[in-house]
C-alpha cells in the first residue's frame, strides 16, 4: 500500500497549476492525504473533488475562509470518518480520522489520521493553541490504540524534531518551529509508541527536508526543514517497506512524503 502526503499550500492553485493529477497518475498511490487545502468541497473542480477510481472526504475551515483544511482520496474504503471530535481544533478543519477493517491483510483494524497541525507563529496565543492542538491529538491516537487500533498518522506537524531535521537548527532553537517544548511534544509522540517512520530507516541521513520558505528562495539552496511526518504504532513498523520524499515535485512550499507499507 503506498501513501503520499502532501501539504498543497492552496488545492484549488495545485490543481490549476498542474500539480493534482500527475501525483495520481505518476506514483499511482492508494491513499493521498492533502493537508491547507484552503477550500470548500463546492469550490473545487469535478476531478478534483471526485477523483476518478478514489473516495474523497474533506474538512473545511469553518472559522475563516480560504484557510486551512484537509482532504483524503483512498481506494480503500474506510468504515467512518470523523474529525478530532473537539469543536475548537474541528472548526479549523484540521483532521480527517478514517477507519478501517481489513480482516483479510495482515494489518486488520488500523486508522489513518491526516491532520494539518497549526503554526504555532503569531504570539503566545497561536503557540499556545498549537500545543493543546498537540496534547489532545496524542490523547486521541492513544485512546485509538488502546481500544486495538493500528494507528498511521501523517501531515505538516511543522515542528522539526532534532537538528538533522533542518538546515539551520542553531538560528532557528528560538523560533516556532523548534522550539524545546515543540520537539519535546515529539519525542512524546515517540516515547507513546509511535515510530517516525523516515528517520527510522534513515537514522543519519542529512539534507533531507519537506518545507523550504519560498519568499527567500531557499528550496533551490535546500535551506529546508522536515515537518512533514509519517508515523506508525510500533505493532506495525515491520510492515513498513519504505519512507521517502519527493523533493523535486513542485507546486507548494512543501514536498509530498511517501509511505510505503504492506498490509
Amino acid at each position: 500500500m503506498k501513501i503520499i502526503s502532501w501539504n498543497t499550500n492552496g488545492l484549488r492553485a495545485t490543481a490549476k497549476q498542474g500539480h493534482f493529477t500527475p501525483l495520481f497518475d505518476t506514483y499511482k498511490p492508494d491513499i493521498v492525504c492533502l493537508q491547507e487545502t484552503k477550500a470548500e468541497p463546492e469550490q473545487l473542480a469535478e476531478e478534483v473533488r471526485n477523483y476518478f477510481g478514489y473516495n474523497s472526504y474533506f474538512a473545511h475551515s469553518k472559522v475563516k475562509k480560504g484557510y486551512s483544511g484537509v482532504a483524503v482520496y483512498t481506494k480503500i474504503k474506510p468504515e467512518k470518518v470523523e474529525g478530532l471530535g473537539i469543536p475548537e481544533f474541528d472548526d479549523e478543519g484540521r483532521t480527517l480520522v478514517l477507519y478501517f477493517n481489513t480482516p483479510k491483510e495482515k494489518i486488520k483494524k488500523w486508522i489513518l489520521v491526516n491532520s494539518y497541525f497549526p503554526n504555532g507563529g503569531g504570539g503566545p496565543v497561536r503557540l499556545d493553541y498549537k500545543l493543546r492542538f498537540y496534547d489532545a491529538f496524542l490523547k486521541f491516537v492513544d485512546k485509538k490504540k488502546k481500544l486495538g487500533y493500528s494507528v498511521i498518522f501523517t501531515g505538516d506537524v511543522n515542528t522539526a524534531h532534532e537538528a538533522i531535521d533542518l538546515a539551520r537548527p542553531k538560528e532557528n532553537v528560538e523560533n516556532t518551529g523548534f522550539l524545546p517544548v515543540e520537539r519535546a511534544w515529539i519525542s512524546k509522540v515517540i516515547e507513546h509508541g509511535y515510530v517516525d517512520t523516515f528517520r527510522t530507516l534513515y537514522p543519519t541521513k542529512k539534507d533531507m527536508y519537506s518545507y523550504w520558505d519560498q519568499k527567500t528562495g531557499a528550496r533551490k539552496r535546500n535551506v529546508g526543514w522536515r515537518i512533514d511526518y509519517f508515523f506508525v504504532s510500533e505493532d506495525i513498523i515491520n510492515r513498513v517497506e519504505d519512507s521517502s520524499m519527493i523533493t523535486d515535485y513542485l507546486g507548494s512550499d512543501h514536498c509530498p512524503i511517501v509511505l510505503d507499507i504492506s498490509r
